[in-house]
């Protein structure tokens, strides 16, 4: 029976999630399956897998042929490399605490380039809120200020009331002489000069 290390799609449509499975090459892609090895999330980023590596050695070593996205997952997660330093440790060729070495070595490695992914993402991620906001906040000032009454110049106020009064206005403004108090000496004085 040939055996194949493949995916088996599950998740909503649009949001793929999948199941890394040894099946039969003859089941169907969403059928029955021999053990199920990890399962992959495409969706997050960096991409969310977990994978049992030593079961996923066991059977490459038994035969199993790995489809090319399973191939590239079992790369990623070290279980080609796994599988590779156990041949060599079958021929002879390095020891068992060699290729514990090698391989913890590599995962520590590898662990530090997705750590420094997920950082950069983050930093992205804070700049393109920070000059959202600054955008918005440039927006909201430009409105703010769109809205506002524009305030009557002062000097043009103050010319206009010392230019000379209509005799229609002066009277208008000018109340019956019982309601008027009574003037100042200041008042009477500005008044004879003009």
């Amino acid at each position: 029976m040939p055996v194949k290390i493949r995916l088996q799609r599950h998740g909503k449509k649009g949001k793929p999630f999948f199941w890394v499975v040894a099946a039969d090459a003859r089941s169907k892609r969403d059928g029955k399956f021999l053990e199920k090895l990890g399962t992959y999330n495409p969706t997050a980023n960096p991409a969310i897998i977990d994978l049992d590596v030593d079961a996923s050695v066991k059977w490459l070593q038994n035969g199993a042929q790995p489809s090319e996205t399973a191939k590239r997952l079992l790369s990623y997660k070290g279980a080609l490399l796994k599988n590779h330093l156990a041949g060599g440790v079958r021929k002879g060729a390095i020891t068992e605490e060699q290729m514990e070495e090698k391989f913890n070595a590599w995962l520590e490695e590898k662990g530090g380039k997705i750590d420094s992914k997920k950082e950069n993402l983050t930093k992205e991620q804070e700049k393109a809120k920070k000059e959202a906001l600054e955008a918005e906040k440039a927006v909201n000032d430009a409105r703010i200020a769109a809205n506002q009454p524009e305030p009557e110049p002062e000097a043009a106020a103050e010319g206009q009331d010392d230019a000379p009064a209509d005799a229609e206005n002066t009277e208008a403004k000018e109340a019956p002489e019982e309601e008027k108090a009574p003037a100042t000496e200041q008042e009477t004085k500005e008044e004879e000069t003009k």
